[in-house]
């Protein structure tokens, strides 16, 4: 009698495409709860990803929910103040790692979508939801405010107002309202949701990803500064591009053949 015992699944994997688009699925059942273990796999997920950068990344997950949230038991480990510090600085790693990948990020909400994971999402370049999807902040349940940095992203994306009644209700808000609050990009019907967010990735991922890039680059100068300062960088960020493969290419397609037959390749 073999005394070996199954490996336990992992809780997160990746895989690539062809089409250069990695696909980063959380799947820790019942209810991709955030404990010690998924944030490990998280980060060393993150590894993978900045060590070979594809083209595009898509966020998902496994199960009838994206999360449910974090489990508490992770906040009634912490001792005292210095003990919650050295946590949160850990979970605020991987939404910051997420918005700091070289490469466009969109983030699928196939249901109901608590805490951290809706401040992955938001850590994203882009937001995809299903029409029954649901979304909340709900660290007020424990008295706590989020630690991960969705408070000031969604402030960025929908304002400082929106941000407090969003975190200070703890109230959980459906697609239809975060699209019209500018924080969900795109609403999809529920029916065929998962292959409709792999194709939007994937328009994305065999597109001109290098000007993707410096359309991030772009923007993180006016989070900062405002126009001023993306204007101060822009010039430099697209002259840039003229050392890619898919702008030289692109403009010759666009002379011989008109708008719209380049094809790209990411270099």
């Amino acid at each position: 009698m073999s005394t070996e015992t199954a490996p336990v699944p992992s809780q997160v994997r990746i895989e690539r495409a062809s089409s250069g688009l990695a696909v980063l699925t959380i799947d820790a059942p019942p209810l991709n709860l955030y404990t010690a273990k998924l944030q490990t796999q998280l980060g060393e997920a993150l590894e993978e990803l900045e060590a070979v950068t594809p083209r595009a990344v898509l966020i998902r997950a496994e199960g009838k929910i994206v999360s449910g949230g974090v489990d508490v038991s992770l906040f009634a480990a912490q001792e005292n103040v210095s003990d919650a510090k050295r946590l949160f600085d850990q979970m605020l790693t991987i939404p910051d790692r997420v918005a700091a990948l070289n490469c466009p990020t969109v983030f699928a909400a196939h249901g109901l979508c608590l805490t951290w994971a809706f401040e992955v999402a938001v850590a994203c370049d882009i937001i995809l939801a299903a029409q029954r999807a649901k979304f909340g902040l709900v660290e007020r349940v424990v008295g706590l405010t989020p630690t991960m940095g969705g408070t000031q992203r969604l402030a960025a994306r929908a304002g400082i107002g929106r941000a407090k009644e969003f975190v200070m209700t703890g109230a959980t808000y459906d697609a239809a309202t975060l699209e019209r609050w500018n924080v969900v990009n795109r609403v999809f019907p529920d029916d065929g949701f998962a292959d409709a967010a792999e194709a939007f990735a994937t328009d994305i991922a065999t597109g001109p990803t290098k000007a993707h890039l410096a359309t991030k680059r772009v923007l993180d100068h006016f989070q900062h500064g405002g126009v001023p300062e993306a204007n101060a960088h822009i010039t430099t960020i697209a002259a840039e591009l003229f050392e890619t493969e898919d702008l030289r290419g692109a403009v010759q397609s666009f002379l011989a053949d008109g708008p719209g037959k380049a094809t790209f390749t990411g270099r």
